[in-house]
């Protein structure tokens, strides 16, 4: 069955986690817990593990216990300015001009994080939806309900999709879907995690598993 689609998870994935970008959200995360339920630091900090721990993101265990407006969630913790963390990526935009699949972002974050970040980074362009949290009804990855939300919305089959993440909790699920995975996360010798068919060093190395995979494609 050949491949028609690239999903690719943002933060993390499409910038390398160097950046330190993905830190600074949290830290955001826990400012807001801090400051809207008039919380230390570390309690807030605790709270925010509990909540990731027990409801798959921070962000829904908020709403099921604190009733929090999301849209005041959301634009609190993506409130960084991201010309300090990421810049521009000329090698990026090169590749994904040249990958012969659509292309979307499969995020926990929202749309207006990932296009902010695609923007800054320079390759909007190249995809043709945001799968955001809100778009998956809320239903957070790993759990395979966000999955099938995002197959619905490409219109897509399973074995249509290669799937890039950081997270092999991600790609495990994706797996077990029967899409293929690619762990972007620095190379260190280690066998592969359990649900991941390829691994690269960093997001730049796609371009060569998706050629490996498509005959009638090479770089």
């Amino acid at each position: 069955m050949p491949l028609t689609h690239l999903l690719c998870d943002l933060d993390d994935t499409l910038y390398a986690p160097a950046t330190r970008l993905w830190p600074e959200i949290g830290q955001r995360i826990t400012g807001y817990i801090a400051d809207r339920l008039g919380l230390e630091v570390e309690a807030a900090a605790a709270l925010k593990r509990t909540y990731f721990e027990r409801y798959g993101l921070t962000m829904l265990g908020l709403m099921a216990e604190h009733e929090i407006d999301i849209d005041d969630y959301l634009a609190y913790v993506h409130d960084v300015p991201l010309a300090e963390y990421i810049q521009a990526d000329p090698t990026l935009n090169g590749m994904l001009a040249r990958l012969p699949l659509r292309k979307a972002i499969f995020t926990n974050a929202d749309a207006a994080h990932a296009e902010r970040v695609m923007d800054v980074l320079g390759v909007r362009r190249h995809f043709s939806d945001v799968i955001d949290i809100l778009a998956m009804g809320c239903v957070p990855k790993p759990q395979p309900g966000a999955y099938q939300a995002a197959l619905t919305r490409l219109q897509a089959r399973p074995g249509d999709v290669i799937y890039a993440d950081d997270l092999p909790r991600n790609l495990q699920t994706a797996r077990s879907l029967g899409m293929l995975t690619v762990l972007v996360r620095p190379l260190d010798g280690q066998p592969l995690p359990e649900g991941v068919d390829y691994q690269i060093g960093s997001i730049h190395g796609l371009e060569r598993v998706v050629a490996g995979l498509m005959g009638n494609y090479s770089v």
